[in-house]
């Protein structure tokens, strides 16, 4: 190795040590568990990893680099794949630099002398969350032209015994569906194409032990940083060696490098946990809160929306939304976001888009007159946008048919009678950022819904080739620019719900919009997958109608408010359908998140093991003081009682008061359960107060509710 500053890499965080071998031609990572003593030395674990000549095999193993390549005699998938006149295919690098950025923050550059190639490492490990976040750059210094066909973020070995894989799948309506399955010889392949994150391929992986599961176990996770098209592997090896690999999904053609360019990938971030899946979630929370969620919006108490969607749909009316706005106010709500349907020929969603003028025919004096209603209710004013769409049926069309990605002379796909505009085209970024800029100065705007409800089927660019990378960064950029002119202004992810949710876009938004789901019974595995890699403060989450407009369930109250306490509540619902009961329960479960939204945005999240027809979770305070906890039957026991429900992550040397906070008036009921009448006969002894190692060793026996019921716990120390 060249000018090498040193031939191993420390990288240490509060529970996980990884050490990355640069004696030979290629960075590898070859520790990454469990917090090594400073009696451990990366000397020790190299002789350790010593592996002897396979029959009929090369003589000397090929290496699991962080960019292993093709041109080295690597027989996986290539880390990088690229080509251009000559030999740029087979490109193999050496180590020629490693640089200590700032503590636990590295840069390794391999350089291909022969092809003038430069590949560069950006890797750190956050040391108090345990995150390392890892991208790849390539540099092309050739005197040709270099077409970029793969670049992985990283390339991360994993033990062999990590052979259980948790992915995520889903479809609008039914995101972040856990699936689980267990590694063979070969490789587990998802690709994504959609031209956003997509509802059915979240680019996210988690790979454990057999014996992992919420509470206990080891467990990697890996999440890509990105909001256009994505690739993941996790391949085992014929030799017996597996990896992950996570990168963008280039197109052919997409990426072409002239000399002098480069490419960066996005961002991996990926984390190590002995303490069970929970536990992995938890430093993934502490970082997203660290590094991405802002100043500004950690230090405001996440607001109550109301979201007139499935309330009025298209049919906008002033003093209709007025009414919506006091009623919303007196049952609790903070914020008031006007849906789609305000802005000039939007009657329905086959026309409008992209003609962002406020709608004189259904608002003759403008926004202000609502607008100043909503804030006299002690509202914030909140507005929906989908500037990367247009209809064909819009004035801006009819003027600029050519600002559309397409793939002509092929005909356009329909999709919800509307097209995609080219961000990457100078004029159509300044228009847009022209529009909404005028809207948000025009009017007193506190908070976005920005939306997205198509997939890029066509991403052909102005010059012919595919522009899926161009478009995102470009939705950044105009995201960014917004944001600085308008730095008060919050956004929020959507796309037809969760379809554009990750750390690409967290970085420029501030809320995610989880599904357009409001099914209580739905959104409860929604959201135990969009907490994987996710804090509660940013999960968008609503109390829906009592008939679901999409699963036609109907859903009581008391269930369906249960649901939102564990997110970042609102209702979206016509709230002049409430009953006089439901109003009741609604403003008792957003009094009950006022009280707690503290609690539940900085607290540690527990999954519980429970049976498929239950659910159950708990935000525990970081110093364990107190803890909310939620049980949700969804179909009949399959018992005539349940089971013992089990705590998690209390102090076990600490006696809790335990009440039971919801359903409001419990006890009238179920009042043959024990739980909600505790009792003793013994003298100085309250009997609602427990030990934490009780609470989680012994557990509490569940009462027999019908189905469609929850409870929710609150713990507080007393002792």
């Amino acid at each position: 190795m060249k000018n090498a500053v040193q031939n191993y890499i420390s990288l240490t965080g509060r529970n996980s040590s990884l050490v990355i071998d640069c004696n030979n031609d290629a960075p590898q990572i070859m520790y990454w568990r469990e917090k090594l003593s400073a009696q451990s030395t990366a000397q020790m674990m190299s002789l350790l990893r010593l592996r002897q000549e396979a029959p009929a095999s090369p003589i000397k193993e090929i290496r699991r680099s962080l960019t292993p390549t093709t041109g080295q005699g690597y027989t996986g998938h290539p880390g990088i794949s690229l080509h251009g006149e000559t030999d740029q295919w087979s490109v193999a690098t050496d180590i020629s630099k490693v640089e200590c950025v700032a503590p636990n923050h590295y840069e390794i550059t391999n350089t291909d002398r022969n092809r003038n190639i430069v590949i560069i490492h950006t890797i750190k490990m956050d040391a108090e969350t345990d995150v390392v976040a890892v991208s790849t750059e390539l540099v092309n210094h050739s005197d040709s032209a270099i077409s970029l066909d793969w670049c992985a973020a990283a390339t991360i070995p994993i033990p062999s015994y990590f052979k259980h894989i948790i992915g995520f799948e889903g479809h609008w309506a039914g995101e972040f569906q856990e699936h689980h399955l267990e590694q063979h010889f070969g490789a587990y392949v998802r690709e994504n194409r959609r031209g956003r994150t997509s509802h059915d391929s979240f680019p996210g992986l988690i790979m454990r032990t057999k014996a992992t599961d919420q509470l206990q176990g080891e467990a990697y996770g890996f999440h890509l940083g990105w909001s256009g098209n994505h690739k993941i592997i996790a391949e085992k090896m014929g030799d017996g060696r597996a990896y992950v690999q996570i990168g963008e999904l280039l197109l052919p053609g997409e990426m072409t490098l002239q000399q002098g360019e480069s490419y960066r990938s996005p961002t991996l971030y990926a984390s190590y946990s002995s303490g069970g899946l929970s536990a992995l979630s938890q430093q993934y929370h502490q970082y997203v809160r660290s590094h991405l969620i802002r100043q500004s919006v950690k230090n405001k108490p996440r607001p109550v929306h109301y979201n007139t969607w499935e309330g009025i749909y298209f049919d906008h009316d002033v003093d209709t939304l007025k009414d919506l706005a006091s009623r919303a106010a007196a049952i609790g709500a903070e914020r008031f976001v006007l849906d789609d349907g305000w802005f000039i020929g939007r009657d329905d969603d086959s026309a409008g888009l992209g003609d962002w003028y406020v709608d004189k025919k259904y608002y003759p004096s403008g926004l202000t007159p609502l607008i100043d209603h909503v804030k006299a209710q002690g509202l914030e004013f909140g507005l929906w946008f989908e500037p990367e769409m247009v209809n064909p049926n819009s004035n801006l069309y009819r003027a600029h048919p050519d600002w559309v990605l397409g793939t002509p002379p092929n005909q356009q796909l329909g999709f919800r009678n509307q097209l995609v505009l080219d961000l990457s085209r100078q004029e159509v970024f300044d228009y847009l950022y022209a529009r909404i800029d005028s809207i948000l100065t025009e009017y007193d705007i506190a908070y976005i819904k920005w939306d997205m409800n198509r997939d890029i089927n066509h991403p052909g660019g102005a010059n012919g080739k595919p522009a899926i990378h161009n478009q995102t960064h470009a939705f950044y950029q105009l995201v960014a620019k917004l944001k600085s002119a308008h730095p008060k202004v919050e956004i929020e992810s959507c796309a037809s719900g969760g379809g554009r949710a990750d750390y690409g876009v967290l970085a420029h938004t501030d809320r995610i919009w989880t599904s357009d789901s409001n099914d209580a019974l739905e959104r409860l595995k929604i959201q135990k997958g969009f907490s994987y890699f996710f804090p509660a403060e940013l999960m968008g989450s609503h109390v829906g109608p009592r008939d679901c407009h999409i699963t036609h369930r109907n859903i009581n109250m008391a269930m369906r408010a249960s649901v939102v306490l564990f997110g970042h509540m609102g209702m979206e619902m016509d709230l002049r359908e409430l009953t006089d009961e439901e109003t009741v329960e609604l403003k008792a479960m957003v009094a009950l998140y006022k009280q707690h939204r503290h609690l539940v945005h900085s607290g540690d999240l527990f999954r519980l093991e429970l049976p498929e027809y239950m659910h159950g979770l708990g935000i525990v305070a970081q110093d364990q003081s107190q803890a909310l906890f939620s049980y949700s039957l969804i179909t009949a026991s399959s018992a005539s009682l349940p089971d013992q429900f089990h705590f998690a992550g209390l102090d076990k040397h600490a006696i809790y008061q335990l009440d039971i906070i919801w359903p409001i008036k419990s006890g009238d009921r179920w009042p043959k359960a024990s739980v909600f009448n505790f009792k003793t006969h013994l003298p100085d002894v309250d009997g609602k107060q427990f030990s934490g190692e009780v609470l989680m060793q012994l557990g509490m026996q569940l009462p027999l509710l019908t189905p469609q019921s929850s409870l929710i716990f609150h713990l507080s120390k007393v002792g």
